[in-house]
């Protein structure tokens, strides 16, 4: 009989590091949020940086987010059977948190006690989703695990595969997991960005999210987001391939100020909430929790934590 992995001896320091990330994920993700509508009235907003009243509502990507950190709160480990269950019990409580098509259906499957795998599989013609989902909610779990990157990747993988059983899907998880472990190091350890770029590179499997980040890694930090956001995608398709190497490129560019890594990327529109939870999931590890600003963390609707 195989023994169930335990909980790791320093799991209340790993979820320290992960509740930094759930942070930086709900807060991005909310602000975000704020400034989807028509482009001639949000993006006067953007290029001024008017911050957009409170409250604060949080989307999708946060609920999810709060699922991975609980099984990893609960289990110390990605438990997909546990973390299948209570995505489904998120989405029960509250189905109107901008949840995509796809991901209704998963999850309106995974209530009624459909097996995960069997769920995930049969989408897109049994090809299983490339979208940008399972890469929005796992900056977390990158922070848990941080200091061992092939754990990392596994557990990134693992949490991606209950809803998101296509490969490039598990590519943008694993690749923004990769980020915010990388993120968790001391300045002088991590090195430049370039290292980075090198390490989310070196981890993430070959494919069109992977080949999309070889082109964030080359294009220069001193371009503006727009055009970044021209070339790399910045979540247009909702798919981690044109999500994900906007998202690192952006965290790349601001590794030391939240603030200043969340008006960039907001600045690509696209799908804003989704890429500021990814790179505010990451960079309130490089910055550190008190680059939150502290009127934002309170705009964000209060974290409902656990089910």
């Amino acid at each position: 009989m195989n023994k169930l992995p335990q909980k790791p001896l320093d799991a209340p320091a790993r979820m320290a590091r992960a509740l930094v990330s759930l942070d930086g994920v709900s807060v991005g993700d909310a602000f975000g949020e704020r400034f989807f509508g028509a482009h001639e009235l949000v993006q006067p907003w953007v290029a001024e940086r008017i911050l957009p009243r409170a409250p604060w509502a949080y989307t999708d990507d946060t609920e999810m987010a709060l699922s991975v950190v609980q099984v990893l709160e609960d289990h110390g480990h990605v438990d997909p059977d546990a973390l299948a269950d209570l995505f489904a019990k998120r989405y029960r409580r509250d189905k109107n948190r901008g949840y995509g098509g796809t991901a209704h259906d998963i999850l309106w499957k995974l209530g009624l006690g459909l097996p995960w795998r069997e769920v995930s599989g049969e989408v897109f013609e049994g090809q299983g989703s490339m979208g940008n989902g399972a890469a929005m909610r796992v900056a977390p779990l990158g922070a848990y695990f941080a200091g061992d990157m092939s754990r990392v990747v596994a557990e990134a993988r693992a949490s991606a595969e209950v809803t998101h059983l296509h490969p490039e899907g598990q590519a943008g998880a694993i690749a923004i997991a990769v980020a915010a472990a990388w993120a968790c190091q001391e300045p002088e350890a991590r090195g430049s960005m370039k290292e980075l770029f090198d390490t989310v590179l070196d981890c993430t499997p070959a494919g069109a999210t992977r080949q999309g980040l070889e082109k964030a890694r080359t294009w220069p930090l001193e371009a503006s987001p727009s055009s970044a956001a021209r070339t790399l995608g910045s979540g247009q398709k909702v798919l981690s391939e044109d999500t994900v190497p906007f998202a690192v490129w952006c965290a790349a560019r601001h590794l030391d100020s939240y603030e200043e890594a969340l008006w960039c990327t907001v600045a690509g529109f696209g799908d804003r909430d989704t890429t500021c939870a990814m790179v505010g999931g990451i960079v309130a590890l490089s910055a550190g929790h008190a680059s939150i600003p502290p009127a934002w963390l309170s705009a964000r609707e209060p974290l409902r934590r656990r089910v």
